[in-house]
């Protein structure tokens, strides 16, 4: 039995329900923006090649993909973007920002260092039940 601690109940149902929220504001700023819609579904699965750290242990693939799967990276990159006038860096941004949602909205979280199953979200899987 693994006892990773993890959110439950009516606040994990918010967590997700955030997730929606955020997916469909960004698509709304994205096609507002009138950023390439090809290259967003070329892009939008990119940062789950994040999860190859997991080839070398479930610490290594833990700080891979909670680094490419946290808000930071694309809310900085965004920051860029509009700094310095940037729009592929917005572009690019924005579709990160719609896959973190997207899987947070799906119930992936982020991962604990003990497997790819247990996530700050809870358990996933076929063993999640």
């Amino acid at each position: 039995m693994n006892d990773t601690p993890s959110v439950s109940g009516s606040p994990k149902y918010l967590l997700r329900a955030e997730g929606l929220v955020a997916l469909g504001l960004i698509l709304v700023l994205y096609w507002h923006g009138g950023f390439s819609w090809l290259l967003f579904a070329v892009l939008f699965l990119a940062p789950d090649i994040s999860m190859l750290g997991y080839l070398k242990s479930p610490s290594i693939g833990a700080l891979s993909y909670n680094a490419v799967h946290s808000y930071v990276g694309p809310v900085l990159l965004a920051l860029v973007g509009v700094a310095d006038d940037i729009r592929m860096c917005l572009t690019i941004s924005l579709i990160w920002t719609a896959h973190i949602a997207f899987d947070r909205m799906l119930g992936y979280g982020l991962k604990y260092p003990t497997a790819f199953s247990d996530t700050h979200l809870g358990k996933i899987g076929r063993r999640a039940a």
